[in-house]
This record gives structure tokens, C-alpha cells and sequence, in this order.
């Protein structure tokens, strides 16, 4: 069986939302905003394959495939993803596998793949109350942070991201960029560029965001989107950081204003930066989602 997979563009939307709002997977790799936004790099296409979304896209030179999404007769589909692969003469490689999924995987095909995870491409997922109060002990330094920065920065604004108030978010971008291009190299560009992309088509991909304001200058911007039906992504978060408190204040301005049907918020991976990792664990998780990599036993490794 052939497979013509198409190339994703944002006039997907309506084809991939019905699929992804409606699985029970929270990873951030499925919120349409991150798969469009970063489809340039990773070349990334689609198919629907008996009622099941599929996603393939290219990573450091290597064909790979995502988790599929749906319901319907899994064997089957592997097998057509095997012949896929081995028409375009590579090996199969699924990405952004849930531990549900590996387990099925192991179940109905045992022995048939490899299984492997890195602990920087987890993802962060805690509950939107935590993030939307700071109640409780563990969160007093994070109040502390919030409650100075209000003190110190009295005129403070945070105004919702609108079409006239991008180019704030883009000034941030640039300044950002800059302060971090030496540390981060090519990834900064990388990044740069999705996130240029989202906040050009801010609207169409289905964005909110926010923007942080200190003596009417943009110092922080943050934006995501839902990526089911009770989990809401948060794709991006910018900011000065010579302004005190001021990534705390962005994180707490947004999560209030997260609709409370999302009882998770997913805070994406920490990319095996210690001082990412070191704060993000510093808002306690309520779940680190372990991504694996799938790949047939009989062939290579990623």
C-alpha cells in the first residue's frame, strides 16, 4: 500500500485539531502551533492511514515518523509504516511515544522494537491550579518572587497579545536572540524562526498569549494553545531577565487567565539545560512525560 504523505501548512488545521483535541496524548509535540511552526526545519508532512494521523518528518538527516493518533487496527498500521520506510530505503523510527503506547507496542508486537528515551526531551506537565495561585508552602519563594516584582515594578502591565502589539513581542524576540545566540548557537536561530512564524500567524494557528509590560516597554511575552481537551501547551516564554521576578510574573499572569478546563499545562522539555531543568522543576511538576523512540530490533538505533 503507497502512502502519499502531504506537506503541513496552516490550512491543515481543520484536518489535524479534530485528531489531536480529541486523543488523550498531552505532548507538546501535538499542538498544532509547534507542528507548524517548526515544519520548515523538519520538513515535516502528514497522512491520515485508516483512521490514523501520521506524522513524518526528517531530524538530523534521519526520516522519522510520530506517535500515530486515532483509533483503529494498530498491527496494520505498522506494517504499512515498515513498508513506507523500506520503500524510501531507511530504517523505521517512531519518535514521541507515550509509556501507554510502548506497553501496547510491546504487547501486541512483542520483541518487534527497541525502546529508548532521553530524560531532556521529557516534558514538563503541572496543574494549571498550581501554576494559577502559588498556593502552599512550596510555592512561597515563588510568591515572594511575584509579590517583589510587584513592589518594585508598581506600573507593571500584562495586556492579552493582539495583532496590534506583535511587533512588541518581536522586539523581545530580537533582544532575546541576541543575549543568547553564543550559548545556543544554531538552536537560537532555529527557535527564532518558529517562533517569528507563530506570531505572524498568530490568529490562524489559534495562539493566546501575553505580554508583560515595566515603564511601558515590553519585557516578557509567553503564548500557547490547547493540545487536548484538558491539557494547554505553553510554547513559548521570552523575557528580560536583568528585570527582577520577571519570568515568574509572565508564567503567573498567563496561567491565570488559562480557561479552567485545562487541568494540566504542559511546560515542554528542558533540552538537558541544567538551568531550564533546575526551574522548571522548581514549580513541581505534577507529571514528567517520558517520550521513547521506537525502533525494529533487527535495525539501527536513532
Amino acid at each position: 500500500m503507497m502512502i502519499t504523505f502531504k506537506d503541513l501548512t496552516i490550512y491543515d488545521k481543520d484536518i489535524i485539531i479534530p485528531y489531536t483535541m480529541n486523543c488523550k496524548y498531552r505532548n507538546c509535540d501535538l499542538s498544532f502551533s509547534n507542528l507548524c511552526s517548526w515544519r520548515l526545519l523538519y520538513n515535516t508532512k502528514f497522512a491520515i492511514i485508516n483512521k490514523f494521523l501520521v506524522f513524518k518528518f526528517w531530524v538530523g538527516g534521519k526520516q522519522v515518523y510520530m506517535q500515530p493518533i486515532g483509533e483503529g487496527d494498530l498491527v496494520e498500521l505498522l506494517d504499512i509504516l515498515i513498508a513506507d520506510a523500506k520503500a524510501e530505503g531507511k530504517p523505521l523510527y517512531i519518535l514521541g511515544l507515550c509509556l501507554d503506547m510502548k506497553v501496547k507496542l510491546e504487547s501486541i508486537l512483542p520483541d518487534k522494537f527497541t525502546f529508548s528515551t532521553k530524560r531532556s526531551y521529557s516534558d514538563y506537565i503541572y496543574l494549571r491550579e498550581n501554576l494559577a495561585t502559588l498556593k502552599g508552602k512550596k510555592y512561597q519563594s515563588k510568591r515572594n518572587h511575584t509579590n517583589r516584582f510587584k513592589k518594585e515594578y508598581s506600573d507593571y502591565k500584562y495586556i492579552p497579545i493582539a495583532l496590534d502589539n506583535i511587533q512588541d513581542c518581536l522586539s523581545v524576540e530580537a533582544e532575546w536572540k541576541k543575549s543568547n545566540e553564543r550559548k545556543q548557537g544554531g538552536k537560537a536561530d532555529d527557535e527564532n524562526l518558529a517562533v517569528i512564524y507563530a506570531l505572524s500567524h498568530f490568529e490562524e494557528l489559534g495562539l493566546t498569549g501575553g505580554i508583560l509590560y515595566v515603564n511601558d516597554r515590553a519585557v516578557a511575552f509567553t503564548y500557547g494553545m490547547p493540545i487536548n481537551q484538558d491539557t494547554f501547551g505553553v510554547h513559548v516564554e521570552k523575557a528580560d531577565i536583568s528585570i527582577n521576578g520577571v519570568c515568574s510574573m509572565i508564567n503567573y499572569e498567563f496561567a491565570q487567565r488559562i480557561p479552567e478546563q485545562y487541568i494540566y499545562i504542559n511546560r515542554e522539555e528542558d533540552l538537558g539545560i541544567e538551568g531550564l531543568r533546575k526551574a522548571k522543576l522548581s514549580y513541581y511538576p505534577e507529571i514528567i512525560l517520558d517520550k521513547y523512540v521506537a525502533h525494529l530490533t533487527e535495525g539501527p538505533a536513532l
